[in-house]
């Protein structure tokens, strides 16, 4: 009989101690404090800039925070955070009931978090700055992260559905609603600033482009 509620059941998981806390009263701690981080990001570009640059500020704020912050416990906390009862490890054992990989130490989740942590966490945190002192590297820097974002949440689901083991507990709240929808918006979002960013450098080509045609005009 399993000693953990993690699939698959026989997943070797000797430190695990149940969470001391309602998931509600952690996830409501957890929202309210990723909600702050979004509403404060938000807020700093002045009234009148476009919708799309508050929304980034905002994103890049909240994926910041986690890779440096959430996903930054997990990689030094992750040999005994299966028994610790602290806020963040708490969310940890309550989200890997949709991936048990997590607390089993699997290669690839552990390489994937190391990689977040020390490249697109600080480099999440420098486009938020470019995008608030209106830096020429803004958009350069949003293309490298939402491409590594899809590129890695790809990697994620992918090495996850392709193997034979399901990591997942079957109940839809652990599947849909934690391994798909919480993942999500990493796989769509960046889509829609990667088009933003784009356009941005097309536009800045074109405009060189008139202007040195006037120049020669002259």
């Amino acid at each position: 009989m399993a000693s953990h509620p993690y699939y698959p059941p026989t997943a070797a998981i000797p430190l695990y101690t149940p969470n001391a806390t309602p998931t509600i009263q952690t996830i409501a701690i957890f929202g309210a404090i990723v909600g702050a981080v979004v509403v404060v990001a938000y807020n700093v570009l002045p009234t009148g800039s476009r919708f799309i640059d508050r929304f980034s500020a905002s994103w890049f704020a909240l994926c910041a925070f986690l890779h440096l912050c959430f996903e930054g416990y997990y990689v030094v906390h992750r040999a005994e955070i299966a028994g610790m009862n602290t806020l963040f490890a708490q969310l940890w054992k309550e989200y890997t009931l949709s991936d048990s990989r997590y607390l089993t130490l699997d290669t690839f989740t552990v390489c994937i978090e190391y990689i977040t942590l020390i490249c697109w966490g600080p480099l999440s945190l420098l486009t938020l700055l470019a995008i608030i002192k209106k830096h020429d590297l803004r958009h350069p820097l949003q293309i490298i992260v939402c491409t590594a974002h899809l590129y890695g949440v790809a990697l994620y689901y992918a090495t996850s559905e392709m193997d034979v083991t399901s990591y997942s507990r079957p109940e839809a709240l652990y599947y849909w609603v934690y391994y798909v929808g919480f993942n999500a918006p990493w796989a769509t979002v960046p889509f829609w600033l990667l088009w933003d960013s784009v356009g941005a450098i097309s536009n800045a080509f074109k405009a060189s482009r008139e202007l040195e045609g006037s120049r020669k005009n002259i």
